[in-house]
């Protein structure tokens, strides 16, 4: 038996809550982003929520899963990056008390 072979026993609709909740998670951390102005994070979110779109349609059979998990591997790295600028641009841009000086 190879190792992760009880993840079997989930049953499909698991699987799909599981990425429901991801989504409603992303989605409302995006809408959050948005309107504290920070729109950076907001499109991280926003494409972390719809890499769990993306990996709902394999648990739906509208894909192979091998397609739905690239295209959730790619829009997750896009959302990683934009985090990482996100945190550079906080980090980087000067204070207001510095320009004020």
């Amino acid at each position: 038996m190879p190792f992760g072979d009880f993840i079997n026993a989930v049953p499909p609709l698991g699987f799909l809550v599981i990425h429901i909740v991801l989504f409603a998670i992303g989605a409302y951390f995006a809408w959050r982003s948005f309107g504290a102005g920070v729109s950076t994070l907001g499109w991280a979110f926003s494409l972390f929520a719809v890499a769990e779109v993306s990996y709902m349609t394999y648990h739906l059979d509208w894909t192979t899963f091998l397609f739905a998990h690239t295209i959730s591997e790619v829009l997750d790295l896009g959302a990683f990056v934009l985090v990482f600028v996100a945190a550079s641009q906080s980090i980087l841009r000067p204070s207001n008390a510095a320009a004020r000086a």
